[in-house]
């Protein structure tokens, strides 16, 4: 794969060096374009040598609230002191450590939670030649993990003391009790979405995959969790890998695939070494490998570490990238039930979905997952809140909760006691809510529906579940993020626009300039260059050019790329106006 070759030639040198494309694409006979085209796509591949340290600042949602700016500026001074080339600091988008923020890596190190001060000594350190102690995620490795029950092998969740890891992959292989067909109606009657965003029904994709025809078919788990705001799958792969090993391998015997991949984000070192030592293990008790528990099934399994950018999270160009071209969406149809890795059937889903899947099996078959939500709701799910709130984290709740309940009862309510204003319920994707959204901007349906006629709801009596917010015209993803009184939408707003801008893959044409020219305005807005009496007629352009750019974009970014300006100019036009008029 050329991609991982590409990482083994950058780790050799530092970066890929000219000579070292030339070497390679000879001895493999893959010409040099093919080399070049793949690593200048990808930020984390460098085609020139690098600064002595590199820094790199996370600059998004709730790391800008929490300083990242104060961070790149002291980055920078030192850097400019050094001098020489010898300390290079870049922005980037979001780490997956929103519930540290901010966050920073330096030489690939992680650093959380430092001020501007201790980040410019942490700095100081590297260039010295003596770096200090960095940040782990396993040092947090336990934190808000009360009420977990996805792993039905912990035993402070489950009863059933004879439980053991990979239960269901023993049953199936050794043909005790466990079948294609008996999988397929446990996840029907659990009610096992997709948890990756878009809230498939879990059973129809795997039974989709069973009854395509391949010569091979695949599977795939998407760990490449970069959407802003979002860092619940970091969790699950550093704590359970386990589960999410055995919710794919259980996938593979009921389609029919024998090999797995687990694509990881490159930032998710950690994560990398975890499920890596989590497929060793399997792998030792006859968990996967060539026989299965010594039967006739076999199912190999290996982490794909992905050489970064925002859009392989996208499934599509996920598996572009694992063949070896540019992270480039594709057109569908076909889908990647029958036309995934290399044109195959390919069963690929989310983390946390493949992670459900061993408790599922082992509860019930599915009976325990339906009834485990709110009253009229099935199963349980996580979020990650970050913010303004006392207690950001990955949190596993029922299907169902409320807004409040989940800032409240879990996320410890709002930080130092301050308002509730705002709230991204699916990072940048489903822009900025008020706190008392206009009824107006339900569907006519459904706020019909509501039980107190009023001109307003209370965002924190919202129900937390796709199924209820999409009856509700509302976007709901995994990653919220919670904003307190005090806070600048307009600031806010423009980074997540330039989010967008920086990590579209440039395609489709309506989607590259239109998310240029979106944070253009913004910008204008940001740098007091702009008039409030065009406010009507700037909300009237970026409605034309976001539904220009949603119906031409071939995947969700350019579908959304407007909704952080979109709803700024929708529901908070007085902090547009009180920021105009601030010095």
């Amino acid at each position: 794969m050329i991609v991982q070759e590409l990482f083994r030639l950058q780790r050799e040198a530092g970066y890929l060096r000219k000579q070292s494309l030339l070497d390679i694409s000879a001895a493999t006979g893959v010409p040099l374009y093919r080399w070049h085209e793949v690593a200048s796509f990808f930020p984390h591949f460098r085609l020139a040598p690098p600064a002595a340290t590199e820094v790199h600042v996370c600059h998004d949602m709730a790391c800008r609230l929490r300083g990242a700016c104060d961070l790149e500026k002291a980055a920078k001074q030192v850097a400019a002191k050094a001098g020489d080339n010898k300390v290079a600091v870049h922005g980037v988008s979001c780490l997956g450590r929103c519930d540290r923020a901010p966050a920073a890596m330096i030489d690939e190190h992680l650093h959380v939670g430092s001020t501007a001060k201790e980040f410019a000594k942490l700095i100081e350190a590297y260039a010295e030649g003596s770096p200090p102690k960095h940040d782990y995620d396993a040092d947090q490795s336990r934190q808000n993990a009360d009420g977990w029950s996805i792993d039905p092998y912990d035993k402070s969740n489950s009863s059933d003391s004879t439980l053991a890891p990979y239960d269901s992959i023993r049953r199936f292989a050794e043909q005790k009790v466990l079948s294609a067909k008996d999988v397929i109606s446990a996840l029907e009657t659990a009610g096992l979405l997709g948890m990756g965003g878009a809230g498939g029904r879990a059973y129809k994709k795997w039974d989709d995959v069973l009854r395509a025809e391949g010569d091979q078919k695949y599977v795939v788990c998407n760990a490449d969790e970069s959407e802003p705001g979002t860092f619940k799958d970091r969790e699950l792969l550093l704590r359970t890998p386990w589960i999410v090993l055995e919710g794919m391998i259980l996938g593979g015997l009921v389609t029919g695939a024998d090999r797995g991949y687990v694509y990881i984000r490159h930032e998710y070192h950690e994560q990398i070494e975890a499920v890596q030592a989590a497929i060793d293990a399997a792998r030792r008790i006859g968990a996967c490998g060539s026989s299965l528990f010594g039967t006739s099934f076999r199912f190999e399994l290996e982490v794909f570490v992905s050489p970064g950018g925002y859009i392989c999270g996208e499934q599509t160009a996920l598996i572009e990238a694992m063949q070896d071209h540019r992270g480039e969406p594709r057109n569908r149809p076909p889908q990647l039930q029958t036309n995934g890795l290399w044109n195959q059937p390919t069963l690929l889903s989310n983390v946390e979905t493949f992670a459900w899947v061993p408790a599922i099996m082992a509860r019930e078959n599915g009976k325990w997952f339906a009834a485990a939500g709110r009253p009229g709701m099935q199963g349980r799910r996580f979020f990650s809140i970050s913010g303004d709130v006392a207690k950001p984290g990955a949190y596993e709740v029922p299907n169902g909760i409320t807004l409040g309940e989940l800032i409240d009862d879990y996320a410890g309510g709002m930080r130092d006691g301050l308002k509730f204003k705002a709230v991204a319920p699916s990072g940048p994707s489903g822009g900025f809510l008020p706190a008392k959204l206009p009824t107006t901007a339900l569907r006519r349906d459904f706020s019909s529906t509501l039980k107190t006629k009023a001109d307003f709801f209370d965002l924190r009596d919202w129900t937390l579940d796709i199924a209820t917010s999409r009856a509700m015209g509302l976007m709901l993803g995994a990653g919220i993020v919670v904003y307190a009184e005090g806070t600048d939408m307009v600031d806010q707003a423009w980074a997540c626009s330039r989010f967008y801008r920086n990590e579209s893959c440039g395609k489709c044409v309506p989607c590259r300039i239109g998310s240029q020219k979106l944070t253009e305005i913004l910008g204008n807005i940001l740098e007091r260059n702009f008039d409030p009496k065009q406010l009507d007629s700037t909300k009237q352009l970026v409605d034309e050019l976001g539904g220009v750019m949603a119906i031409t974009s071939i995947c969700g970014l350019g579908q959304v790329a407007s909704a952080p300006i979109r709803t700024l100019l929708e529901y908070f036009q007085d902090d547009i106006v009180r920021h105009l008029k601030s010095s």
